[in-house]
């Protein structure tokens, strides 16, 4: 029979030798590259003709601003994706467009898990396919379950 120092010695050792994981917002980040093919259907996507705008640095994931907007210059706009790779759910928005709805321009708060470069893809009533990306800082991830045990 064992005594009880016995016991929680060999009890203790499990959390002696746990060592804490790692981020998890730094061990996920999803390949998008399959997302924006089934969007675009193989069609080449141009640069330049989306401007994002985000902070550089958020103090918070739980709230980020962004805008997105297209020049009437560039054509009339169908819809806007957003995507966050290092979000659980990468495609993280989707704004739809009709022939009413006059300049295409988003601006919303979005929530992210970590650090990482927002990527806008726009389909224009034409066909065709623009893009902008943004890196931006994040000091305290979003979207995570980042309570201690």
């Amino acid at each position: 029979m064992t005594d009880r120092r016995t016991f929680l010695a060999f009890a203790a050792l499990p959390a002696l030798s746990a060592q804490p994981a790692p981020a998890q917002s730094n061990r996920f980040e999803a390949d998008i590259g399959p997302l924006i093919e089934k969007l675009t259907g193989g069609k080449p996507v141009a640069t330049g003709r989306v401007q994002m705008t985000v902070p550089a640095f958020a103090e918070n994931g739980q709230s980020v601003p962004v805008t997105i907007s297209v020049a009437a210059s560039e054509g009339a706009v169908k819809s806007l994706h957003l995507f966050a790779p290092r979000n659980p759910r990468p495609n993280i928005a989707n704004f739809h467009f009709g022939p009413r709805s006059g300049k295409a321009a988003i601006t919303t708060r979005i929530r992210l898990a970590g650090t990482q470069t927002l990527r806008v893809i726009a389909l224009f009533t034409d066909g065709s396919f623009g893009s902008a990306t943004a890196p931006v800082e994040v000091t305290a991830s979003a979207c995570l379950d980042m309570t201690a045990s």
